[in-house]
């Protein structure tokens, strides 16, 4: 699954599950959604909905990407020389209180003990639920191969970055996307590292203001904070990708470079 993903921050998408429930503004146009039930017919959206899961053969895919990492070839969407990206997941909510995702969280967990050599994003919009539903063995720093980020849509998200600055990570992040409205000056940027912007896609986009954009981009940038931005909204991902004329991409290379990287097996910490 997704040998190669139209996400630009990303080198690879893992999914633990399919099947989420709306919680936000930004969800109304969900892509995930429009694609499993729209075009496929699946019952998967809702919280009374199950949620489809995979098999060994699915899960056992990440490990031929860490083989790849290891044997250096595969080269990171940061650079050569930095750590290989997996965002899991890009069809649910790692974090979503379900009674299908306690399993599925689970073999996340051990399949990222297993892949020291990538470094794995995951996102959600229940901030609230991370800390909760972290493995026992996080420890006071967390995993070394994994990101944390919220998505946030407008200011009445603004609260999610304040959940997650909670929580030790190698690298908090911001989603600012599909940016609905003006973020600055609402959202604290203290404890943060990354703030990734995108206008929604999609047929029925919505569209966005570029002032916004602009004026995340000088709040990173007083903040020391790494920006990148994606795109524009437009019809489809990967459209309008230029702020101003320019390509703006810049990752989280401050703080990866702050902490041991890259990543040794000896680094992970191991249940007991």
């Amino acid at each position: 699954m997704a040998e190669n993903t139209l996400i630009a921050w990303t080198n690879h998408t893992h999914n633990i599950a399919w099947g989420c429930t709306k919680v936000d503004p930004g969800c109304a146009h969900c892509y995930a959604e429009h694609f499993a039930t729209k075009r496929l017919g699946l019952r998967i959206w809702g919280s009374n909905q199950a949620r489809r899961t995979f098999g060994p053969r699915h899960w056992m895919i990440p490990e031929k990407w860490h083989r790849a990492a290891v044997a250096g070839r595969t080269t990171s969407v940061m650079g050569p020389g930095y750590p290989v990206l997996v965002f899991s997941s890009s069809m649910c909510d790692v974090f979503e209180d379900h009674p299908t995702l306690a399993s599925e969280r689970e073999k996340l967990w051990a399949l990222i003990r297993r892949t020291p050599h990538l470094h794995w994003q995951l996102l959600t919009k229940r901030a609230d639920r991370i800390a909760d539903y972290l493995p026992s063995d996080w420890g006071i720093k967390g995993y070394p191969n994994v990101w944390l980020g919220v998505s946030i849509s407008d200011s009445s998200g603004a609260w999610r970055a304040d959940c997650l600055r909670q929580v030790p990570a190698r690298v908090r992040f911001i989603s600012y996307e599909p940016a609905l409205g003006p973020l600055t000056p609402h959202l604290n940027l203290d404890g943060i590292h990354w703030v990734i912007y995108g206008g929604e896609s999609g047929h029925h986009y919505r569209d966005h203001d570029l002032q916004w954009a602009r004026a995340m981009r000088a709040h990173c940038g007083e903040k020391q904070v790494a920006f990148f931005y994606k795109q524009s909204a437009a019809p489809r991902t990967e459209m309008e990708t230029l702020l101003d004329g320019e390509t703006v991409r810049e990752f989280p290379i401050q703080r990866l470079r702050s902490t041991r990287d890259p990543v040794s097996p000896e680094t992970i910490p191991r249940p007991d």
